[in-house]
């Protein structure tokens, strides 16, 4: 895999085209209006209106770059079996110690969010988990130390 390759879902690259239409259409759009009412309140010295409308601007033009990078050196990547973890899998884990039902999207990194259940292939869990069948243990080192997993369930797709 080339350095620069970013791996993702085909759920996360349409996630990505979505976010990136939307912020240069409407985003922009709504960005270019805040800036002129910001510019009619006077001198742009002591203007924080039109200071944080600029800063906001360079924010979501540094989002867009980041997208467009992002989606130019994607691999879209389709999990298609369900008897092995791989990019893409749900898995449904039961933490041994805690008995406590976890599921996960494995996704590449650009997708990972944990509030969303989505965990990189590349993070200690992920990398753990990949490859790995129903039935299957996996120990996972964490700070507090190794923490195990059985694999009770292996879905594709979300």
């Amino acid at each position: 895999m080339a350095n620069d390759e970013v791996i993702l879902t085909p759920e996360g690259k349409l996630q990505l085209e979505k976010e990136l239409e939307e912020l240069k259409t409407v985003g922009r759009k709504e960005m270019s209006e805040r800036i002129k009412l910001a510019l009619s309140y006077g001198d742009l010295k002591e203007n924080f209106e039109y200071h944080a409308a600029k800063n906001d601007q360079g924010f979501m033009e540094t989002r867009i770059q980041t997208i467009e990078k992002t989606l130019k050196r994607a691999r879209i990547v389709e999990s298609n079996d369900s008897s092995k973890v791989q990019i893409g899998s749900t898995v449904v884990l039961n933490d041994i110690e805690m008995n406590e039902k976890l599921e996960y999207r494995i996704v590449g990194g650009a997708e990972a969010n944990v509030l969303e259940n989505k965990i990189s292939y590349e993070s200690p869990l992920g990398a753990a988990l990949m490859g790995k069948s129903v039935g299957d243990k996996i120990n996972v080192e964490a700070p507090m130390g190794v923490i195990q997993y059985e694999l009770l369930e292996i879905r594709i797709g979300e």
